[in-house]
């Protein structure tokens, strides 16, 4: 798939989970499960140990003994286990094909939840007492040569609740927020993945669109804040970047420069250009701006809207519902495993080969389990999924599943397969041993299923089939501000999928 020509050359598109964690610090599943999931599906990943938090709740709240109790067991956990943090952080490391970051998370009432991260894989927790100080240990270790960065995190909660206070922001420290998590989407106030934890509901004061409306050059990410040992949750968050190639130094600065953007899950690719400038940079003034956006989803495209000061000014789709279906390739269909009852493990070992056809791509899209603060969880095996290409040219990919918790959660695991053929190809895909043959041709109709079984049975489905024309959007669009603003201008891209992933960019702003 070729990148979006909006795209200055010699960037690629990388993706990545900067926040996670695992039994050190407070969460379930070891390291070494943290890291074999992170492989599944990313390009790079930052595990952040929960370590220290200057003003904690006091234990004089009885209500909040049990608050205290967990989090400090969970950093005593991070300081004995730390130099195992930069053991794996380190044999994890193969730039080209996987990059590793060392972090920890900064916990913080009044100021809103940091994660810091250092550039060059080494690092030790800054337990400062307040944010300025945090700042200013920054600063030393930019002082020695180093870098740092500290990123606040589920923004959207208002303060003093662990949520951004926009007052004491700066770029200085934190060029872009993770605006999307397991927590919620904090893009603006309204909107999919809205708050739902304990600590409560977005506020639009903390919101990604209410800071950048205060003046601040700030980029969007998002990552997973997953609990149980899996960066990269589908589903969950991540970020991408346009980078000049996987290494730490190239995905650094590609997050400093702010092209970033905001992912719920899958391989979308969304670029945007203004004035002939790229995410995250700065265009000269000019009264009339000619914008180019390019999104390639991974899945049916519902809607791209393009906003100006946080406000629709172009919208457009790929046709969803309108397009007489018809099948083209390469085409892209999302296989799914699980369903069943609720808290029974199911083990399944799949293969697919294309008969009469290739498959040309695979994109993970496996779920670790739905834990967002400490359970009482019985040891075990937190790594579960593992995919592969077979020698015939197929992909074989064996998982776990425990059906789904409720309806609205979600607890698949599969992948979306993009295949090339024609009207006779076949997917021969084996459940556990039991063998079904879905023509490509049904597929274009809409999903096909099945059961391992009689009612009740676990269950498999392939989505409906479809080709580039129903992900892929390009809107060109000039744009003559109403008023002539004193302040710098800024545009972001939303997109949003028919399969309820969605994806939110960092700006391009233009000078007053």
């Amino acid at each position: 798939m070729s990148d979006p020509s909006a795209v200055p050359d010699g960037l690629d598109v990388f993706y990545g989970d900067l926040h996670s964690h695992c039994d050190v610090g407070y969460g379930h599943g070891t390291l070494d499960e943290a890291y074999r999931n992170a492989r599944l599906s990313l390009d790079f990943v930052a595990i952040t140990p929960h370590a220290h938090w200057h003003d904690l709740p006091s234990e004089d709240d009885e209500r909040l003994g049990y608050l205290r109790d967990y989090h400090l067991r969970g950093f005593a956990r991070t300081r004995d286990q730390w130099p195992r943090v930069l053991e794996l952080a380190a044999a994890n490391h193969e730039p080209g094909r996987f990059v590793t970051f060392v972090a920890f998370e900064w916990h913080s009432m009044a100021y809103g939840d940091h994660n810091v991260y250092f550039r060059d894989g080494d690092g030790e927790v800054l337990r400062a007492p307040d944010l300025p100080a945090l700042r200013e240990a920054i600063r030393q270790v930019r002082a020695q040569g180093g870098d740092a960065i500290a990123i606040p995190h589920h923004i959207g909660y208002r303060p003093p609740g662990r949520g951004i206070e926009w007052s004491a922001y700066t770029e200085e420290v934190s060029p872009v927020v993770e605006a999307l998590s397991m927590h919620g989407a904090a893009e603006s106030g309204e909107g999919p993945f809205p708050y739902l934890h304990t600590m409560g509901p977005r506020d639009a004061a903390s919101t990604y669109q209410h800071g950048l409306a205060l003046g601040h050059r700030v980029g969007i990410i998002g990552s997973s804040d997953h609990h149980s040992g899996h960066p990269g949750s589908y589903g969950h968050g991540r970020l991408a970047v346009w980078a000049q190639d996987l290494t730490r130094e190239g995905i650094w600065e590609a997050i400093r420069a702010r092209r970033t953007y905001a992912l719920s899950g899958g391989d979308q690719r969304v670029a945007l250009r203004v004035a002939d400038h790229f995410l995250g940079d700065v265009a000269p003034a000019t009264p009339v701006r000619e914008a180019l956006v390019e999104v390639i989803g991974s899945g049916p495209v519902d809607s791209v809207e393009l906003l100006h000061r946080n406000r629709v000014v172009a919208r457009a789709d790929a046709g969803v519902g309108r397009l007489a279906p018809q099948l083209e390739t390469p085409a892209r269909t999302h296989l799914e495993v699980g369903w069943a009852e609720v808290g029974v493990p199911v083990s399944w070992d799949v293969e697919v080969r294309v008969e009469g056809g290739r498959l040309l791509a695979v994109d993970p899209r496996f779920r670790g389990l739905h834990v967002v603060a400490p359970q009482d969880m019985d040891e075990r095996d937190y790594a579960v999924s593992a995919w592969s290409r077979t020698p015939e040219g197929g992909v074989r990919f064996t998982t776990r599943t425990e059906g789904n918790v409720n309806s609205a959660t979600p607890g698949m695991q599969g992948l979306a397969l993009d295949v090339d053929g024609d009207e006779r190809t076949v997917l021969v895909a084996t459940f556990n041993g039991h063998e079904e043959r879905v023509p490509l041709r049904d597929l274009v109709e809409g999903p096909r299923t099945g059961r391992l079984g009689g009612f009740l049975a676990p269950a498999w489905a392939f989505s409906r089939a479809v080709g580039l024309r129903e992900r892929t959007v390009r809107m060109e669009f000039e744009h003559r501000p109403e008023r002539p603003s004193g302040e710098r201008d800024w545009y972001t891209v939303r997109v949003r999928q028919v399969d309820g992933q969605a994806a939110w960019t960092s700006p391009v702003w233009v000078e007053a």
